[in-house]
């Protein structure tokens, strides 16, 4: 591809935002940083005698000085508390566990291969899209295995090759939020949440699925969207394929995989005849003091269902295809991505450190009830206020793309202060997921972003960021005039954010 002036203008944008990303400590001395500048605010705004009245108790609330003797002996006593019982650390590995092994005795993988391998031409697009955002339930293998597919599914059509990659590129990344499955990370958010809204009630409980409705309902924008896009802007600006690259057809499934999702998929049916039953009247997943879905053992315990459902017909189709043949071949599949989420354990101590720390020093509720009441004197409604929370979300996410480690930055003074105005924890949550997903295939400094870039390069040696860039520039302005727009229609027309989830508090 032959780079316009714009393009080589975006470039030398994308450029700069790299190389100040680059500059940005590790996601966890972020955290000890920020940890450090609680601990001195504490001290200071103590020391100047700030408080705050607590508008749903009356309580004055005032900073808790942690730089003294009782802060140093509180954060002795708690430093591995605080990580152990971090809300979102213990369901997220239980949840990996059970996946990795679907993952690596091929499950999941011959899973994404029959979706985007089986449709008629014209299907393509609609479906490598819509693979990409149903990849999120199995975690990075979208990225791995579905992107590099979808361009050789374009290529052996007769069709550019970099737009399938682009279009389940836009699916797996810039649709990130949307699902039809829920994902680890919806695990991992819900308990950033929790943490957070406890902040001002202690007892509030926040569901995995508190933004399953609207997440659920963004496949069919984001498929629409990836697709439009792709036929009418992509595919237009890249041409004809003219590279090197001869194509090929994609591996079909062989005779024993075959085999392998036919006994994964009875194995799967029967134990969601078993969770049928369990959930009937009187049945031993229902709860008679909280009937109802919401209310279940499937709901409350859906790590658990997460980790069978991944492990059980993983060990079916392992058995079946021959890549387990002993027992210990389960438990290295488990070990296997264990070894990946080292970083994530790593980082998670840290951000539950500071999630401690925010915590004790009372200046998130300050804050809050601060931010609050100046938010209130602007008069803003809450369209442009869920509008803003999208806005600054995209933002930070071109400098920092963990969804947990932004959450975990803004959770605990956004959650607060909204839930103060009276707006429920999950409503906020959802709008950080669409701003969440906007900018992440855009950003440099995203984790699977040199990744996406040596696929191109495979069909563009000549490729660079700015070549990647501009051609995912278009979706990502595409949805983030849309999907806003679908979060505001949500709203106006009181429509639930998830099972049991309210638009508000108190209404």
């Amino acid at each position: 591809m032959t780079p316009t002036a714009g393009t080589s203008r975006l470039q030398r944008a994308l450029d700069v935002i790299e190389r100040v990303g680059n500059t940005l400590p590790h996601p966890a001395s972020l955290f000890v940083g920020l940890s450090a500048l609680v601990v001195g605010l504490s001290w200071a705004l103590s020391t100047l005698g700030v408080s705050a009245t607590h508008p749903m108790t009356g309580a004055t609330v005032a900073p808790a000085n942690l730089l003294s003797s009782a802060g140093l002996q509180r954060l002795i006593l708690d430093f591995v508390t605080n990580f152990v019982n971090f809300a979102p650390f213990g369901p997220v590995i239980v949840s990996l566990l059970g996946l990795s092994v679907a993952e690596r005795t091929g499950l999941l993988g011959a899973l994404v291969r029959i979706i985007v391998g089986r449709l008629p031409g014209r299907w393509l697009t609609v479906t490598v899209v819509f693979a990409g955002a149903m990849s999120h339930t199995v975690g990075d293998v979208g990225y791995v295995l579905l992107l590099p597919l979808s361009a050789a599914l374009f290529h052996t059509a007769g069709r550019h090759p970099v737009a399938g990659l682009a279009a389940s590129f836009m699916g797996v990344s810039g649709g990130f939020a949307a699902n039809l499955l829920l994902s680890p990370t919806d695990v991992i958010l819900a308990g950033l949440t929790q943490e957070a809204a406890r902040l001002v009630d202690p007892a509030y409980t926040v569901s995995p699925m508190a933004s399953y409705y609207f997440l659920a309902a963004s496949v069919l924008l984001v498929t629409t969207t990836g697709t439009l896009v792709t036929r009418l802007v992509v595919e237009p600006r890249l041409g004809t394929y003219g590279g090197d690259v001869i194509p090929e057809a994609a591996t079909p499934l062989t005779d024993a995989e075959w085999r392998g999702l036919k006994v994964a998929g009875v194995v799967t049916a029967m134990l969601a005849a078993l969770v049928i039953w369990g959930l009937q009247p009187g049945g031993v997943l229902t709860d008679p003091e909280r009937p109802g879905f919401v209310g279940s053992y499937v709901l409350r315990g859906l790590v658990f269902f997460i980790f069978v459902f991944g492990v059980v017909p993983g060990i079916a189709y392992g058995l079946a295809t021959g890549t387990i043949r002993r027992d210990a071949d389960v438990y290295k599949g488990m070990t296997a991505n264990m070894e990946l989420v080292a970083g994530y354990v790593v980082l998670v101590f840290f951000i539950a450190q500071f999630i401690a720390i925010f915590s004790w020093s009372n200046l998130a509720v300050i804050a809050a009830v601060q931010g609050a009441a100046g938010l209130k004197a602007a008069g803003l409604g809450s369209i442009p206020l869920l509008l803003a929370v999208v806005g600054l979300t995209a933002s930070i996410d071109l400098f920092l793309g963990s969804a947990s480690a932004k959450w975990a930055l803004l959770g605990p003074v956004l959650i607060p202060m909204f839930m103060l105005l009276g707006y429920a924890p999950e409503l906020t949550q959802t709008a950080y997921r669409v701003g969440d997903s906007l900018t992440n295939i855009i950003t440099p400094l995203s984790s699977n972003f040199p990744l996406v870039l040596m696929f191109l390069q495979r069909y563009e040696p000549r490729a660079g960021i700015g070549t990647l860039t501009a051609t995912m520039l278009p979706y990502t302005l595409t949805n983030a005039l849309v999907w806003p727009v679908m979060l505001i229609v949500w709203v106006l027309l009181g429509l639930s954010t998830g099972p049991g989830a309210p638009l508000f508090l108190g209404r």
